[in-house]
């Protein structure tokens, strides 16, 4: 396809990277040779070795199980193999249906369903070991599976950049997050809502949207950017569609599991009112440190401190003297939700790793912010190695780990800080170099602005 962007003359990380194999794509390049490994198809094969490597870095957990203190010393811990005990899906327990209140399932509806139909798939055995590897291997499978579609969504939404996908399907913390938690299937339907939006199906899109928030609740947010954006170009007709179609989703997932056992169901959202600051949040760091916000007040203050960052985000949106894309504020607000809540588990970064992608495809800035991003994944494990019974010899204290979350915090916020750049100053937005507006904007792409408030220096 001659209108691809070529990642050896767009980014100079790539193009230095190029060196090994013969240098950049040369002007007069023939790139129709190989027909069959296109773009796509060759950043799907990256995914999934990728997910490969993620396997490996998990094997002494496989061979040995899932038990303290190896499992973090060695790095490879997984929310799923316990979770397959504890909440009763190895006796055949149904996921918020009459199950007693210590194996209630915390999660969203959507992420529970999955974990019950991955539980049926698991051959029987009297040994438990066996069992739990299973359950881990068919769940690494169907989350490998998700990261595909994700790639595939992402490259759709490039538009002329399909490469800029494998910053996602090349990405580290891809190999060492992707088999923590269920998060992917949110990841994935997010992203496939975000190309309905793309291809100007608004409906579809929320329909899409919906289904991620019954998975996870942060797909939400994406809500916030499209109206805002929406009310600027004086499109908020494409609006509601998806607003609706999010809350006819949602309902129609959640609305059955509410009636057949509302405790059940209400679990993850009495956990997210009660729960106090967790690891790799900056309120666990102060709390560390002796400065702990008082429980009673922990969720107002990073409620309000949301509150105020989406404000200024939909304020930067609204005065920016071009129309930031769809993916740049996305990425925004929910970079904000994550440096504000009072959790921050280490695969949350997937909920940012395809938007940033897409808001920033530069692989300099995207790989300063995973290298952040390894060392708290390390750090993490290595302070909880020294809670009992984990050997203390080989924990990280807190003062140490303070720093790793600091640095994964500060990455963060450095990234944001190129993205708001990037609006302020589109000439410096990759993908607006070379006359794009938002490939990813659907009803957006190219619309004239119906509002443009002026900055607030700006009015005399």
């Amino acid at each position: 396809m001659p209108d691809v962007v070529a990642p050896t003359r767009d980014d100079a990380v790539v193009r230095l990277g190029s060196e090994v194999i013969g240098g950049p794509l040369g002007r007069r390049a023939r790139t129709d040779l190989h027909r069959w490994w296109t773009p796509l198809r060759v950043m799907l094969a990256l995914v999934f070795v990728v997910s490969g490597l993620g396997m490996v870095q998990k094997q002494h957990c496989r061979a040995e199980g899932w038990t303290v203190p190896g499992q973090y010393t060695h790095a490879c811990y997984s929310d799923i193999p316990p979770l397959y005990f504890a909440r009763g899906l190895a006796q055949g327990d149904v996921p918020y249906i009459g199950q007693t209140p210590d194996h209630r399932v915390e999660y969203p509806v959507l992420t529970g369903v999955v974990m019950w139909i991955t539980a049926k798939l698991v051959p029987p055995s009297d040994d438990p070991t066996p069992r739990s590897r299973w359950y881990f291997d068919l769940n690494a499978i169907a989350i490998a599976l998700c990261a595909a579609v994700v790639v595939w969504a992402t490259a759709r939404l490039a538009g002329r950049r399909p490469w800029d996908a494998a910053l996602f399907a090349g990405a580290p913390l891809l190999a060492l997050t992707g088999t923590i938690n269920w998060d992917m299937y949110a990841v994935a339907l997010l992203s496939v809502g975000m190309l309905f939006w793309a291809r100007s199906r608004p409906l579809a899109a929320g329909v899409l949207i919906g289904l991620a928030v019954a998975a996870k609740f942060y797909p939400l947010f994406i809500l916030g950017p499209l109206f805002v954006l929406c009310l600027r170009a004086g499109r908020l007709r494409e609006f509601w569609p998806v607003l609706g179609g999010a809350a006819g989703a949602w309902l129609l997932v959640n609305v059955p599991v509410m009636m057949a056992d509302f405790d059940g169901w209400a679990r993850f959202y009495t956990l997210s009112r009660e729960r106090g600051e967790g690891f790799s949040s900056i309120w666990f760091v102060l709390s560390q440190q002796g400065h702990a916000v008082p429980a009673a007040a922990l969720n107002t203050v990073a409620g309000a401190l949301f509150v105020a960052a989406c404000a200024a985000i939909a304020m930067l949106t609204l005065t920016a003297e071009r129309r930031p894309r769809l993916p740049q504020v996305a990425f925004l607000v929910v970079a904000a939700f994550l440096l504000t809540n009072k959790v921050y588990s280490p695969q949350y970064v997937l909920w940012l790793l395809p938007l940033a992608a897409l808001a920033r495809p530069r692989w300099r800035d995207l790989l300063i912010w995973q290298a952040a991003e390894v060392i708290h994944f390390l750090g993490i494990w290595l302070l909880i190695a020294g809670y009992p019974p984990g050997d203390a010899n080989r924990a990280l204290g807190a003062d140490g780990y303070g720093v790793t979350v600091l640095a994964h915090i500060a990455a963060t916020l450095w990234l944001v800080a190129v993205v708001v750049r990037d609006i302020l100053r589109p000439e410096l937005d990759p993908v607006r170099a070379d006359g794009s507006d938002d490939p990813a904007g659907g009803p957006l792409d190219h619309a004239p602005d119906a509002i443009h408030l002026r900055p607030p220096a700006a009015v005399s």
